[in-house]
């Protein structure tokens, strides 16, 4: 089925209970979504601190925008196709929180820039990346001071990119300083491999480690005459932490919209906001016998690579392999009754962000995903840009 013949038949279920939605579909349960929102919102204005969430999460433009609306100040990406599309869909603040080098990359950005297509900012972590972006902004007649903003991105333990804290980020803010075209915006300090660490106790060690690595190169840079206007990161598994720090000015946490199975599996910090499961696999049981059930949502309509899925319902059910196009439900434990032929299964994926990406949309449900009925199809628009 083409994509138009898809949305066309899911835009009947608009107003209808959530029974009409076919299966396997990907469902916001959009009260606790927007609970989501509102706490997480709560907790940067709280304590001063700018939200800029990631919508490589959602790849939305309407999700960014509703976030913008609820205070963030603009979102992440981490691709530039990303960035441009969701600029073309009226999103004004993106900053691509990555790398780019491939000059068609660039030039791409350049034009958008030089059409004040959006706010956009980009992270370095190179003097060959600040020297590309420089003369593609050059080339494309980006002209005026400071056409894009910059941030020098410092290895704070992800060990993926950044340079090494202190004098290595010092070389690239000078840089930075002799082209016009540039302006200096202050330090992207990421660390992703802690937002999985399964104690709030190793997170909290990670992070503080982090922040020895941001004061270290804030100091190095302030010795030579250089204030960071800010420093942004964070993620949804770690951002007590960096709020608590006092040396981050912005959160880059972006699962917290959603939530999904891998964050389930981390000890909470009671700290932290509460954020509720709100993206669920909508599945229906295809094959039934006497040990298991067979449900229509396989690999394609959910991805593992943090982990399969869990039942949100019916509870006593375990997911289990079973491959592309399969999921095979098991009892958790002896007695637990299995889901009948034509039974609704509700999954929680592993993983949000590359499961959104095997979507072309989500079905926005209000009123719960048993008794509720669909309010929207929210359109997924960055989906498959890679590059």
């Amino acid at each position: 089925m083409k994509t138009s013949e898809r949305w066309a038949q899911a835009q009947a279920w608009v107003g209808q209970s959530v029974g009409t939605i076919d299966t396997p579909s990907l469902v916001i349960h959009l009260d606790a979504m927007e609970r989501n929102l509102a706490r997480m919102a709560a907790f940067a204005r709280e304590r001063g601190l700018r939200l800029r969430p990631h919508a490589k999460l959602h790849k939305s433009a309407e999700l960014s925008r509703l976030q913008m609306a609820h205070g963030a100040v603009g979102v992440c990406v981490q691709k530039t196709e990303e960035a441009l599309r969701l600029a073309a869909q009226g999103v004004s603040d993106i900053f691509i929180s990555n790398e780019v080098i491939a000059p068609p990359k660039l030039a791409r950005l350049a034009a958008a820039v030089r059409e004040r297509q959006a706010r956009f900012a980009i992270a370095v972590d190179s003097a060959e990346g600040i020297e590309r972006l420089a003369a593609a902004l050059k080339g494309a007649g980006a002209h005026g001071a400071a056409a894009i903003d910059v941030f020098v991105e410092i290895d704070v333990g992800q060990g993926r990119c950044g340079v090494p804290p202190g004098h290595p980020a010092l070389a690239l803010v000078r840089l930075i300083a002799e082209h016009p075209v540039l302006r200096w915006a202050g330090l992207q300090a990421y660390h992703g491999g802690a937002q999985h660490r399964r104690s709030a106790a190793e997170r909290t060690v990670a992070i503080a480690a982090s922040a020895l690595a941001v004061h270290q190169t804030l100091d190095t840079l302030r010795q030579h005459g250089f204030v960071a206007p800010l420093v942004t990161g964070a993620g949804t598994g770690s951002l007590v932490n960096e709020a608590a720090s006092g040396l981050w000015g912005e959160l880059q946490a972006g699962s917290y919209l959603f939530m999904d199975a891998d964050y389930a599996s981390n000890e909470p910090d009671m700290t932290a906001p509460v954020f509720e499961h709100a993206l669920f696999v909508k599945s229906q049981v295809m094959s039934r016998s006497a040990d298991h059930a067979v449900c229509d949502a396989g690999h394609k309509s959910h991805a593992i690579d943090s982990g399969l899925p869990l039942v949100a319902h019916p509870t006593g059910l375990v997911f289990a392999n079973g491959g592309d196009e399969h999921g095979v439900l098991r009892a958790a434990a002896p007695g637990t009754p299995l889901p009948a032929l034509g039974d609704t299964v509700w999954l929680i994926p592993g993983h949000c962000d590359p499961t959104v990406n095997l979507h072309d949309f989500f079905v926005g449900v209000r009123g719960g995903l048993l008794e509720g009925h669909v309010e929207r199809l929210i359109t997924i628009d960055t989906r498959g840009a890679l590059t």
